[in-house]
């Protein structure tokens, strides 16, 4: 008996705690964000015929476009697009970011790693460069860091979107029940068209590897899985033919 009431008084210990920390760790910042934009962010998701929360969150950056979209649904089934911000302030040009002060966004597969209440620029959600691809082909010594989707409008490496669109998409994304989030940056829409058209530019060998990623979202509206090689080649998994 005495054992079970050892268990019980645990796991009420547990509960309480679970329902203290949300508070205990409670940002000023955002808590006033959230207060001022919750009916912005309820009916921005009621016009794309989604609830508040949503399931699933997904985010797609072109660098060539200038604009991040933001993407929504239930898990499992095809994303609805939300909306799409232009981006105010992106560094660099074209191609992966390889190394420690190139001033490159990065381009490929990732996830959102840690939102950032206390940012600088207003608030942020780090990409996680570098992820498994980019630890083999960046520089190994300073491969950089520190990328984040973020609002103001400066840049050095980051995807800024003023700081309106990044409230809607920092507390959309906060909130969804599915993790991780994933984010894909694409140097451009990689058309059949775009492909071709920049079949000898420096970088075509990798945006060959991302070419699925975009192509099959596009059919099916929900990421493509992939995995990394040991090279740190993007390999996209192809539906199989019927």
């Amino acid at each position: 008996m005495r054992r079970v009431s050892v268990l019980l008084m645990r796991a009420l210990f547990v509960l309480v705690t679970l329902a203290i920390l949300p508070r205990a760790f409670a940002n000023p910042r955002i808590d006033g964000i959230r207060k001022a934009r919750a009916q912005d962010v309820k009916q921005l998701l009621a016009a794309a015929g989604l609830p508040s929360p949503v399931d699933t969150v997904y985010l797609r950056a072109f660098k060539e476009e200038k604009v991040v979209e933001l993407w929504a649904g239930k898990k499992g089934a095809a994303l609805v697009l939300v909306k799409t911000y232009p981006v105010c302030a992106a560094s660099g040009e074209l191609g992966p970011k390889r190394m420690e002060g190139d001033l490159q966004v990065p381009e490929g597969l990732y996830e959102i790693s840690e939102f950032n209440p206390g940012s600088n620029f207003h608030l942020s959600m780090k990409v996680s460069y570098p992820n498994a691809s980019d630890r083999v082909r960046s520089d190994a010594k300073r491969p950089g860091g520190l990328i984040y989707m973020h609002g103001n409008c400066a840049s050095v490496g980051c995807i800024a979107i003023e700081d309106a669109p990044i409230e809607e998409v920092y507390l959309i994304a906060q909130d969804a029940k599915t993790r991780p989030i994933r984010i894909d940056v694409f140097p451009a829409r990689l058309t059949p068209e775009w492909m071709s058209a920049h079949a000898d530019a420096p970088h075509a060998t990798f945006w060959k590897e991302l070419e699925p990623g975009f192509r099959l979202f596009e059919a099916t509206r929900r990421p493509a899985a992939f995995t990394v090689g040991p090279q740190g080649a993007y390999r996209v998994k192809e539906p199989k033919s019927p």
